[in-house]
């Protein structure tokens, strides 16, 4: 039986493209057992992020910490590391930069600002490390251990604003950080401002990409994901890379908790994170783990999210977007299904590779 490959190189980009088409004709399935008009409903999807400059600042606030989580995880992956506490890196990250960015009063911005951001990558990089110890000390699996801290997390970022940075009534909050420690927005839209860690989080991803693909450090950290045992031969330290993934992926998240309380709120609140950590794995994967694969890949889950909001009003269910998430999630985990189906219809060549 001839073996067969694909030699296509466009592979990568069709895999999610592929999955998202088959996930929006699932749920255009459903849709219609629903009673409503797929058409109709993807339609106001469609407006509602992308209808008018308020749907875009929307769209671009909700990316850019996405962008950051996604980048979180999927530098994990890389290297063979299974990041799940992007969403308590990033928690740990917000509680730093509040607590360095409220003590800026009278520093100038040229430095409140850095000051704030490195306090924020400090905090998801020093909590992910947690977890990279014990895997390379104790063989502790990274899955098990980042979703406890994420737990530890939730309760630290609850406890910090009900006591020590408690401030006002009602909801339990932090006080606002220095006017000098907050971000300016790259433009206002009425009453929305897009947020400039959008350029911060675009930043990142193309000096993940170099670091992965240009540098020593990105060579050994992919080597010990592809094979730890052969990369340990080749006199690669593999505890070392394993704690030195885990802080730059926990850095990554961390920046996204301060591009939140720098942009966004400009202070804490419990739960402040919003489940942004757990949506950087479904970015990831639909990324392809690769960093420019997860700056389109977190627009277009923060295009969904800011579309479901205008779905509700013909009365689709934003749960919907949930089930279009989960589908896209399983094609692209089982991306072998969506590579037979484009081999089918691919072009065969000699020796029974495929174009």
């Amino acid at each position: 039986m001839p073996k067969v490959q694909s030699k296509n190189k466009w592979m990568p980009f069709l895999v999610p493209f592929f999955s998202v088409l088959v996930s929006l004709i699932i749920a255009a399935i459903i849709i219609l057992l629903l009673g409503k008009n797929p058409l109709t409903a993807y339609a106001e999807m469609f407006k509602g992020a992308f209808g008018s400059r308020l749907s875009w600042a929307d769209n671009i606030t909700k990316m850019t910490s996405l962008l950051l989580t996604g980048l979180a995880v999927g530098f994990g992956f890389r290297a063979g590391v299974f990041n799940i506490g992007a969403e308590g890196q990033m928690a740990v990250g917000g509680i730093m930069a509040t607590f360095v960015g409220i003590n800026m009063g009278n520093v100038p911005a040229v430095i409140a600002i850095p000051l704030t951001m490195m306090a924020g990558i400090l905090g998801g990089a020093v909590w992910a490390s947690i977890a990279g110890i014990l895997k390379a000390k104790t063989g502790a699996h990274e899955v098990i251990s980042t979703i406890m801290l994420n737990w530890v997390a939730y309760h630290l970022s609850n406890y910090v604003v009900s006591g020590p940075l408690a401030v006002g009534q009602g909801v339990p909050k932090s006080p606002e950080i220095a006017q000098s420690a907050q971000l300016p927005p790259l433009l206002t839209v009425q009453a929305s401002n897009v947020p400039s860690g959008i350029l911060v989080a675009i930043v990142a991803a193309f000096v993940v990409y170099i670091v992965l693909q240009k540098t020593t450090v990105g060579y050994e950290l992919k080597a010990v994901g592809y094979n730890p045992y052969a990369a340990e031969y080749g006199g690669i330290s593999i505890s070392k890379n394993i704690v030195l993934t885990m802080a730059i992926s926990g850095g990554l998240a961390g920046l996204a908790g301060a591009i939140e309380v720098m942009c966004v709120y400009h202070r804490i609140f419990g739960a402040f994170t919003g489940s942004r950590g757990f949506d950087g794995i479904t970015i990831a994967l639909i990324g392809q783990n690769n960093p420019i694969g997860i700056i389109f890949s977190s627009f277009l889950i923060s295009s969904l999210r800011s579309g479901s909001n205008a779905m509700q009003s013909v009365g689709i269910p934003d749960d919907i977007v949930t089930i279009i998430q989960g589908i896209i999630i399983f094609f692209v985990a089982a991306n072998r299904i969506i590579k037979m189906w484009i081999m089918k219809f691919s072009k065969p060549v000699k020796g029974g590779e495929l174009e």
